[in-house]
Formats: C-alpha cells, structure tokens, sequence
C-alpha cells in the first residue's frame, strides 16, 4: 500500500487522529481467537516492557547537558540530528536495554526510545522558561513592576508573545520550592522530577516487522492491524512473540481515500483503545486575502457569539445578519456543581490523611480509597462535561462559518486573561472556561472545510463602538437605559445601541479584517495569529452601518378586515396519540407530543435573546434535573442567507 497522499491543485495534505477501539483478534499462530480482555492483557505486557526501559532512559538523561544536546539538533561531530526521535537518541548512542531475561526485538526497543526521546525534547522548553524566570527574579514574586515584567519576558525565549499566566504560574511554582527547601533551585531538573511515563505503543516508530496496517479491499470502513505481541510477561525467547490480527471498524470520519497510519495503543479501563492517525487531502487556508470572516466573541453565560462582517472594494466593511449565540448556562452550572463536590471530596480526603498520619491500619484508611475513587469518577465526569462542551462549540461556530461561506474564522485571543478582583464566585466562573479546548476543536474542524482560524488581540472590542470606535457606555438591558451594568451597549457618538457580546464581535471581526496582512503563523504550534494592533489599520476597523432592506411596512390606507380562521396555517396543537396498528391519522403538527414542558434547567435564563442579566444568582440545582447536554445548550441555527426576523411584529406568517 502506498503511504502517498495525491494532492491536487490549491489542495494540501493533512494528518488528523480518530479514536477507535479493538474489541477481538485473532492469533495467527494458533488461529485463537481472542476477547477483548484477553487483547487488553497481551498489550499491557508489551506496555509494561516499553514503559520500564522508557522511564529507565528518561531517568538517566534528566539533566541540563543531556536535553539540551538532544534540543541542539546535533551530535558531538556536528551533524544534524534526524526528526525521528529513536533514530536521534541512537545517534547520539544513548540506548536502553531489556530486564535481564527478557528477549524483546529491536522494534520494542524503538518504541521506547522514540517515546523518550519525545519527553526529552518537550522538557526544553519548560527548561528555557524556568531559567528566564531564576535569571530576571522580582523582588516580589507575588506582584512584578512593569520593568521586572519586561525583564523577564526579554530573558524567557518567545516571552513576547507569551501569556502572563505561563510566567506567573511558574513563578509560584519556584517560591514554592524555595519556602519547602530554604534554597532556590538551580534549573527545572531540580525543580521537577522525571515525568511519569505514559502506559502506550508508539506503533509509528515501527516498520513491518513488528505492526502493518491495511484498509479492506471491498470495504473502506474496515482495517486490518497486524502487530506482534508477547505470550507472556516475561518473553524468554522470540518464541513468545507472536503475530495477532486485529479488524478495525474505522470511523465515518476516515475519507475513503485517505491514507492510515500506524496508530498508538493504549489501555483504558480492561479496554484497547487505538488512536487511528490519517493523512487526507484538504483546501488550503490563507492567512490573507479574506472578504468575508466570522467575528467570535467569549462571554460567561453566553459562551460564544459570533456573526459575519465583509470587506468590500472599497475598504469599506459591513455586517449583515444579526449574528448568533452559543449559551451554556445550564452546562456551566452543572459543571460548578461538579467542581463544588470534587472541592469537598478533596478537602475530606486531605482531612481523612491528617488523622491517619503514618498509621497504616487506620480505620479510615478504607474510606480514604473510596474518597480518592470517588475523586477520579468526578474528574472524570468534569473532563467528559468539558469535552463535549467544546465540541459542541466548536461545531457551531464552523457551521456559522460555512453557512456564511466565510474563509476565516476570528477569535479573541484571551490566553493572558486572569480572573482576579470580582469576588469569588466570577473569578471562579470564569477560571473554569475551556476557551483553549474549543479553539484546538474549532481548528481542526475548520481545517477540513480550508477555512482559517486566527487570534486578534482583545483590547477594548467590548469597550468601544463597532462603528465609530467611541467608547461605549454600558447599561443593565434596553429597557432600563438608566441602570448601570454590562449587557447592553449605547454609543453616545454615533446612537448606536446593542448587545454587548454583539458589537464585540462586530469589532473583532472588523479587527481581524483590517490586520489580516499582519498575520503569522507561530512557529511552536503552526497556529494563524495576529500579535499586535496597529493603529492605522484599527482606525480602519470600523463597520459601516446599513440601511434597512425589509419591505415598507408604513400604513398607507384603511387595515382590511380579517377574517377569523378556524385553525392557524401552523398547527399548534399537538396531534394525537399514534392510533396501535396500521392505520392512518392526520399529519402531526409542529407541537411536541411526548413531553409536555421542558425542564427548569433546559429554559431558565438561557433563551438566545435574554439580555437581563440572572436575577436569581448561578444556581447549580437547576442543572441536577437530568435535563441533557441538548438541553443545556442553546444556539443560533446557521441562517445566514435569511434576513432576521423582526421579534417586534407578529402577523400569523408562516415564519
């Protein structure tokens, strides 16, 4: 099989990963066939020999000399250093060998120094901001001047364009070293331990030898993975290697044309999972160019808003549509409630350990197991709640894009955002945003329709008037324009009056628009972004206002009469109850027949056009009634084509 992608004109090639699942193989050997147990057992032997050599090699090269060799890109003779991690460390002649009496082929061995290897080289960067931070430390750790502030993000690489909370964050973890040990320390190896080892098979760092992968002749959503696996714990000889076929029900996500990868195994709960690489042929994005972009704004209650600007001939820059929201308040809520209930569980167990001491027989030993499994089932509920709240965002945000067939995305850069001085309950709200997540999610999904995904800086999008970049005064809603708050936003220049979150993403939009020749691609992660404004272009960055394109709706002559109707053109009522058997009934209407109300959780405080601001406070009970994900979630379906309803008139229209 040929592991070439064809690429076509403005096309690119592009590697994605899917998780799947091996649920049975067959050992060529014997023709066994094997349970998923019996498979998950076989691979966590061969886990456990790559584990143990690669924490061996990553213990004995966890030193300044070591990694920074491995980070030069050269060996001692000054020859550089190839990509592949395993094949550098054997440059450098840095090996690792099997326990004693355990025969492993030369492709285990690969796996654990490619795995290494990986570890060794990540660790210079952490090791390069642990220096700047020693070198340029304040005299106060826990507030910086503005001159120690330049200091150290001159002496920390990249340190530019590096979010505080990086900075501050290390910081604390140095003072924390220095209150435990009366001493600082001397580099990120003294600060920091070995890195655990993840429990994994880096088949990609194997040839045919050891694993082989290949899609099904007749059917593309099926593969087949060959790999060789011990019989025992302890190979004594190669004897106890042998070859096991694995099918694989690849996801519908996999194109039929695209190319598979060797995947990495990995044990998860009695379970093998396998993280499925791909390379498959997309559009290519650019970084300029754009006419038509997605502004996306973060909020608190409403997670996301986002809306469309266009660049015209002119340079001059509009905004159809009145744009759309993504709120979660009934997921945040919950996800508050969970982390009020992880905060007590860990303050129990810390509680629990205090009387335990060093006394092994204690009684509340038993119980402290249960805390701490309990604790896990927690994390792991917020970490799934987390994980589909950014998938979920990040789809409606590339559905808005593609509805509005938009070829680049703006969003906020709000990585150096901290929340500190509004009270305990926002800052604590607004530290558990996942807005990191669904950007990567958003990402990944943009780059399989060619479409760009670009931070713009965030300063004062909210403050000032998308259209004549006046700063704006904030009031509590449309309604009460006396009342201070944060929602709503009136310009006193210009009379423009909106949402707050929507004239934030008319800014950036307007913003990204304006800069896009200023965009850059960053070099540690391949990611789109523009650093800096500048303040010609941002002068530029201003929508210009339309006028109405509705019909006239002016009284122009006497109201002509209307005739009752016996039933509205809509039916509003539900249809009845599905007769048992085949027969026939009258078409069912738009009404719901099998619940009759939603619940609290599903419609409090979260209809997309709420501008109020909660009057009953973050509330977590409401999000404990089972509502679901679906329910939680309220979002703007992508219309773009379809001019916005007028929510003032109501005339009996099929709309």
């Amino acid at each position: 099989m040929s592991r070439k992608l064809p690429v076509g004109e403005g096309e690119t090639s592009r590697t994605a990963c899917v998780r799947g699942l091996l649920r049975a193989a067959v050992d060529e050997k014997t023709g066994e066939l094997m349970s998923a147990s019996l498979l998950a057992e076989r691979v966590g032997w061969a886990v456990d020999l790559v584990s143990g050599m690669t924490s061996e090699l990553i213990a004995e090269r966890w030193n300044t000399t070591d990694v920074d060799i491995l980070a030069s890109g050269e060996d001692v003779g000054g020859r550089k250093l190839p990509s592949n991690a395993w094949m550098a460390l054997r440059r450098l002649g840095w090996t690792v060998t099997a326990p004693g009496g355990v025969k492993v082929n030369d492709r285990i061995v690969r796996m654990a120094q490619e795995q290494a290897g990986r570890t060794l080289r990540c660790a210079k960067w952490r090791a390069g901001l642990t220096c700047g931070v020693l070198t340029s430390w304040p005299a106060d750790p826990a507030r910086r001047t503005a001159q120690e502030w330049d200091a150290v993000r001159e002496a920390v690489p990249g340190g530019r364009h590096l979010p505080s909370s990086v900075i501050k964050s290390r910081t604390r973890q140095i003072a924390a070293f220095a209150r435990k040990h009366g001493r600082m320390p001397a580099d990120v190896f003294q600060l920091e331990a070995a890195p655990r080892v993840a429990r994994m098979l880096l088949l990609s760092a194997c040839d045919g030898q050891q694993a082989t992968i290949e899609r099904h002749e007749s059917d593309p959503g099926r593969a087949l993975l060959r790999l060789q696996l011990p019989t025992r714990p302890d190979p004594r000889s190669y004897r106890d290697w042998t070859w096991i076929a694995c099918p694989v029900a690849l996801p519908p996500t996999i194109p039929q044309g695209a190319v598979l990868h060797l995947p990495t195994l990995r044990i998860h709960q009695g379970t093998v999972r396998a993280d499925l690489a791909y390379t498959h042929a997309v559009p290519k994005t650019r970084r300029s160019g754009h006419t038509v972009a997605l502004g996306v704004d973060w909020g608190l209650n409403t997670l996301l808003s986002a809306g469309t600007a266009r660049l015209h001939a002119d340079k001059t820059i509009t905004s159809p549509g009145s744009g759309g929201m993504f709120r979660t308040a009934g997921v945040l809520a919950k996800q508050h409630r969970l982390r009020r209930l992880s905060e007590h569980l860990r303050a129990k167990a810390d509680h629990y350990q205090r009387l335990i001491g060093d006394d092994t027989d204690h009684p509340l030993a038993a119980r402290t197991l249960t805390l701490t499994e309990e604790i896990r089932r927690v994390s792991a509920r917020r970490s799934n709640l987390n994980d589909a709240l950014a998938q979920a965002g990040a789809r409606w945000t590339v559905d808005q894009a593609i509805a509005a067939e938009a070829s680049v995305i703006y969003v906020e850069d709000l990585r150096s955002m901290e929340a500190h001085d509004m009270g305990r309950t926002m800052n604590t709200r607004l530290s558990q945003q996942v807005r990191g997540r669904i950007v990567n999610r958003m990402r990944h999904l943009a780059a399989e329709a060619g479409i760009a995904v670009v931070t713009v800086p965030a300063r004062n999008t909210s403050r000032h008037c998308p259209q004549c970049l006046v700063p704006l005064r904030h009031r509590k809603a449309p309604d009460r324009p006396t009342t201070p708050g944060w929602k709503w936003a009136l310009c006193p220049s210009c009379g423009y009056q909106g949402d707050r979150d929507t004239g934030a993403w008319k800014r950036i939009a307007a913003r990204g628009l304006t800069h896009q020749a200023k965009t850059v691609v960053d070099r540690t992660g391949g990611a789109m972004v523009i650093r800096s404004v500048v303040d010609n272009l941002e002068a530029k960055a201003a929508i210009t206002p339309t006028t109405g394109t509705g019909r006239d709706r002016s009284k122009t002559g006497p109201t002509r009469h209307q005739t009752a109707r016996p039933t509205p053109r809509r039916r509003r009522t539900p249809s009845p109850t599905r007769p048992q058997g085949p027969a026939g009934k009258r078409p069912e209407g738009h009404a719901p027949t099998d619940r009759t109300r939603l619940p609290r959780a599903a419609h409090r405080h979260q209809d997309v056009t709420t501008t109020s601001t909660p009057t009953t406070g973050h509330r977590p009970r409401g999000a404990a009634l089972g509502a679901g994900f679906h329910l939680h979630a309220h979002a703007s379906p992508p219309r773009w084509a379809e001019p916005p309803p007028d929510p003032t008139v109501r005339i009996g229209s099929l709309s």
